[in-house]
């Protein structure tokens, strides 16, 4: 997927576009266009939404939030991401509009058309925009890799969990998403 302008494009220029049910972000100012999702994509979002957000309800210790939403983390850097939980602690970056920061989670699920755009682009910016936990959700893998930010702002790989795995977050204590039921 490449840029599809050479100008820098900003939060204000995205606002103009005609609506046409394409994803349009930008990253560093370059404008991506991603078609809609697949029904898989689609289906392990709503499990991923069920399982977290039945969590939520009972520890109600931030607020999960899907696509399509504004995460406007510069003038020149915003994106849709697939799934985002914002933490009570940092519940000043939601707006009524959009999101304005780094949330502490991004969930990206992988398409074949963005996979190289969220496995590298996103995850620079998220990393370089201190986004804490990062996970990239491949359904043509069953499997699942997480980073964490470190004390020096930089990711790390804390697991890559494949279909067979329970995925566990310190965001959420107690939590267990078997993986079998997101990926069925």
């Amino acid at each position: 997927m490449a840029p599809e302008t050479s100008t820098k494009m900003t939060y204000e220029d995205l606002l103009l576009l005609p609506e046409d049910g394409l994803r349009h972000e930008i990253i560093d100012g370059e404008h991506y266009v991603n078609a809609s999702p697949a029904t898989r994509h689609q289906l392990i979002s709503y499990r991923l939404v069920m399982a977290i957000g039945t969590y939520l309800e009972e520890h109600p210790l931030g607020q999960l939030y899907f696509a399509p939403l504004d995460i406007v983390f510069s003038r020149y850097d915003v994106v849709e991401s697939d799934l985002m939980f914002i933490s009570n602690e940092r519940r000043a970056i939601v707006t009524a509009k959009n999101i304005q920061g780094s949330p502490d989670l991004l969930i990206e699920i992988l398409s074949e058309s963005s996979r190289k755009y969220d496995e590298v682009t996103k995850r620079a910016l998220y990393e370089r925009t201190g986004v804490g936990e990062y996970w990239i959700v491949d359904p043509s893998g069953n499997s699942v890799r997480i980073f964490r930010s470190n004390e020096a702002g930089q990711y790390e790989r804390a697991a890559e969990l494949t279909r067979n795995d329970i995925l566990t977050s310190p965001l959420f204590p107690n939590l267990e998403i078997r993986l079998a039921r997101i990926f069925a």
